[in-house]
This record gives C-alpha cells, sequence and structure tokens, in this order.
C-alpha cells in the first residue's frame, strides 16, 4: 500500500526510448515500488496507493495480468482477478476486504452490478459472489475455459469460451438460457475470444472461423451471420475483437488476417472494409474508430473508412485501448502508453513492473491498473478534457 516511506522510492526511471516509430522519443517512468525518485508530469497522472497482490513464484519467466480490474460502485471497492487464481476485493486505500479462491489464472476480467460480481473462470466455471462479503451466490458449470468478462443484458449473464461457445445464464439462479456454438477453424488461431456487444434484444459476437454473427437475446437464434475472413485464408481468421456499435446503426469487427469492417447491424450488409490486418481491440467516440493492433494503433474515420492517422508500436499492444480525460491510454505488454487521440503521438510509457497486459479500470478520475508483475496501482488522471 502507498505511504510517506514507499512515496521516497517513485518510480521514475526516466529513459528515452523509441515505441511509437523510429523518430518519436517518449519518455518511459518505471516502478514505483523499486525505481528513482522522479515522478511523472503532473499533467498526466500521480500515484494514489499501491498493493502487491501476487508475489513472484520461482522461476516464473514473463508474468502476465490479463484481466481488467472491475469497480463495484455499491460497496466502493475494486475487484482483482489475478493469475494465481484469486477474486480481490479492495478497497479505497489498498485494503483487501476478502479473497475467493477461482482455481487457474483468469483470461478476462470480472463484471460487477447491483453488488453482485460476475467471475469468468479459466476452470469452466462462471461464479456470482456477494460484492460485500465475497460469498459465493451462485456458479454455472461451462466445462469450457471462459474467456471474456461477462455481459449483462437484462436478465442475462453472457460469456464466451475459448472454445467458440457463447453461453447465455440467468443472471438471478445461474441456470443455463440457451448457448451458440460454432465449430473452430481447422487451421491456427488466436488464443483470445470474442466478448458480445449487446443492445436491446440483440448480441453481435465474433468466432475463430472469421465471423460475425448476430443473435437474438431471446433464444439464441441467429439473426444474421457475416464471414470476415479473406478468401483463400484458413489460418488466423479469428474476429476475437468484441464488436462496438454506434448511433448510426453501424457493428464495427475485425478479423484478425481479413481487416477491420463496419457493417449494418440490422442486416449484416458491409459499409465498409480496411484491409490492415493484425487488429485486437476496437474503441468508438466521437464519429473515430480507434483500432490497436499487434504492431499498430490506427483511427479511421466511422462513416467511410478513412484513415485519420497510424503509428507503428515497437512493441506488442494489448488489449483494448481506454479514452479518458483527453488520453487514449493503451496496454502494450511492456508499458502503458498514454497516446494523443488527435495524432496518435504517444507522450509518455509508463512501465510499473514486468509491463502491462490488461486495460485499466477507469472510475471517474480515477485509474486502477494492473501490473504483469501482480501489483494493482490507483492512479489519480490530470490529462485535459474533450
Amino acid at each position: 500500500m502507498w505511504t510517506a516511506s514507499r512515496w521516497k522510492r517513485w518510480a521514475g526511471g526516466l529513459a528515452a526510448a523509441g515505441l511509437l516509430g523510429a523518430c518519436t522519443t517518449v519518455p518511459v517512468y518505471g516502478n514505483p515500488v523499486t525505481s528513482a525518485p522522479v515522478q511523472p508530469p503532473h499533467h498526466f497522472f500521480s500515484v494514489d496507493w499501491w498493493k502487491q497482490l501476487v508475489s513472484p513464484t520461482l522461476l516464473e519467466y514473463a508474468p502476465r495480468e490479463q484481466a481488467q480490474p472491475a469497480y463495484d460502485a455499491k460497496n466502493e471497492r475494486v475487484i482483482a482477478l489475478t493469475r494465481d487464481g484469486y477474486v480481490r476485493s479492495i478497497g479505497a486505500e489498498g485494503q483487501e476486504a476478502w479473497n475467493f479462491r477461482a482455481g487457474n489464472r483468469f483470461y478476462a476480467g470480472a463484471t460487477v452490478a447491483e453488488g453482485i460480481v460476475y467471475v469468468p473462470g479459466t476452470d469452466g466455471v462462471l461464479y456470482a459472489l456477494d460484492g460485500k462479503t465475497g460469498e459465493l451466490k451462485w456458479k454455472y458449470a461451462a466445462g469450457e475455459a471462459l474467456a471474456t468478462a461477462p455481459v449483462l443484458a437484462g436478465d442475462l449473464v453472457l460469456v464466451a469460451s475459448q472454445s467458440d461457445t457463447l453461453f447465455a445464464v440467468k443472471r438471478a439462479t445461474g441456470e443455463l438460457a440457451w448457448l451458440y456454438r460454432r465449430d473452430p477453424p481447422a487451421g491456427f488461431t488466436i488464443h483470445r475470444a470474442s466478448a458480445p456487444a449487446v443492445r436491446e434484444q440483440t448480441a453481435w459476437v465474433g468466432f475463430s472461423d472469421g465471423t460475425l454473427v448476430s443473435l437474438d437475446l431471446t433464444d439464441g437464434s441467429v439473426r444474421w451471420e457475416r464471414l470476415l475472413a479473406p478468401s483463400g485464408v484458413a489460418q488466423f481468421v479469428d474476429v476475437d475483437t468484441q464488436p462496438v456499435l454506434d448511433e448510426s446503426g453501424h457493428v464495427y469487427a475485425a478479423s484478425y488476417a481479413g481487416g477491420l469492417y463496419a457493417l449494418d447491424a440490422e442486416t449484416g450488409d458491409v459499409v465498409w472494409n480496411s484491409v490492415a490486418q493484425g487488429i485486437t481491440s476496437l474503441l468508438v467516440h466521437a464519429g473515430v474508430v480507434v483500432a490497436t493492433g499487434d504492431d499498430r494503433l490506427d483511427a479511421y474515420m466511422a462513416d467511410g473508412g478513412r484513415l485519420i492517422w497510424s503509428q507503428t508500436l515497437q512493441e506488442r499492444a494489448g488489449m483494448e485501448p481506454v479514452l479518458v480525460k483527453g488520453m487514449l491510454l493503451v496496454p502494450a505488454q511492456r508499458s502503458l502508453l498514454f497516446v494523443d487521440p488527435r495524432t496518435g503521438q504517444s507522450r509518455l510509457a509508463w512501465n510499473p513492473g514486468e509491463g502491462i497486459s490488461a486495460p485499466p479500470r477507469v472510475v471517474g478520475t480515477k485509474a486502477y491498473v494492473l501490473s504483469n508483475n501482480g501489483y494493482l496501482y490507483a492512479l489519480r488522471l490530470d490529462g485535459r478534457s474533450g
């Protein structure tokens, strides 16, 4: 936890590293637990507190924390899922309120609503926990490693598995309402899964065979399906991005090999397609689509697909970016990048030790960040608005 004595050891390690293109120099700030007493510029962020959640194990190589922290607004706590298989509820100053052992490491974070914490386990179980006490309310045994944060849709909890199955579970009881499954392709696939996007009584979700599917939430029946994979390509055609919707009636999704697509959300008709490959996550805001990929960060006009800017990442990008206080926060595995969304230029990189793979959870002016070495940080964001 953050204390005055630890503040004296606050991080910095100011260094120069070209994270976005050979001509760009980006200041890198390091681990606040071990580094020199240099603090990032006040107009980016400051650290309120931190807490170590997982201790490194003997001979552990390249630890990864993939689960985005969640926030329990009812109990004012952060919910962290870590690689040791524990769910932890952390209070406002970093104190642990409770923990729950769920089994193996997690591929995705929890979802919290009305004081209930929904946890997707790689042990094949969806857990519902009491947010105040950590008590188990119910569990559903899916029998397949669950790989996405649960999505709440009315009285259903939707969660996708690593084996191309979308489960719809009743929120009240944990009983299965319906499921939708596709056969995986014969070739190689990406080790990820698409979380569904939901609006009214419809869900949109991608699969590893390169297909985007629109489902009726009443019974899981197919409204339409669209193959986004390029013809003649049999490997890495996955649609693993969570689809995103805008107010103009478009749904955006990307095939790893087939590029970025804008489709009519009602019919599945293709509006436009960008052939940029390797896209792993999407964000839509104010008529702009931001696409994060293995080695690139792009911005497109949502109405026609025109490329606004593109930046090359010299490190593999992590999960989806977060837009807050006029900055894009991009987890890029070796660091968290603070990117100007107008230009795509990185202004700051922060590596609190072993990098960051999971997206931050932003609550007001706070960002909760889980580093790959198992530390949870509470950042106070000071960026511009707009």
